[in-house]
């Protein structure tokens, strides 16, 4: 399963999301999952944005060698499953490749109807969530600008909600 992470500059929520979940997969044994990040508005070239991988590393991630790339429609064609940390952002990626939009969800939103409907593939994930209903707006708040206390609370929401989704699904 390939895993594309979004968020707007690729420097703090989508690449925490991609390298939680490629550590995850070596601890697992899941050579069955991959994982990559881009951004609508990428910092293209950047490294993670140094309070961020910080907090990636404190989590048991590696920032190491990471470099920031915005979304083409290719790199969002060549995901099983894209998740994204705003609506807005889901949006946007829906915007570039229509195709997606079955597969597309923001994190919260991914987790919250993994967890409702116990669904165990991409599919499942999508046919559930034709049937739930979100609370509200289901957003990772993007914690650029902001205190290492927002980078920590940003960091664990993440690893909270993705490391369950990931332990629930398969291809």
């Amino acid at each position: 399963m390939r895993i594309l992470y979004v968020c707007t500059g690729n420097i703090c929520r989508s690449p925490t999301a991609e390298r939680l979940t490629v550590a995850y997969a070596a601890e697992a044994g899941r050579d069955d999952l991959s994982a990559h990040s881009a951004g609508t508005r990428a910092m293209v070239g950047y490294g993670m944005e140094p309070t961020a991988a910080l907090v990636l590393q404190q989590l048991g991630g590696d920032p190491t060698g990471f470099a920031a790339r915005r979304i083409t429609p290719a790199i969002a064609e060549d995901a099983d499953l894209i998740i994204t940390m705003s609506e807005r952002q889901r949006g946007k990626v829906i915007q570039l490749a229509p195709r997606k939009m079955r597969v597309t969800f923001t994190l919260p939103e991914a987790a919250r109807v993994h967890s409702e409907s116990g669904a165990q593939t991409v599919a499942e994930l999508a046919t559930a969530r034709a049937q739930s209903s979100a609370p509200g707006p289901e957003d990772i708040v993007d914690p650029i600008g902001r205190d290492e206390e927002t980078f920590v609370a940003v960091g664990t929401e993440i690893a909270d909600l993705l490391l369950p989704l990931l332990a629930g699904l398969r291809v």
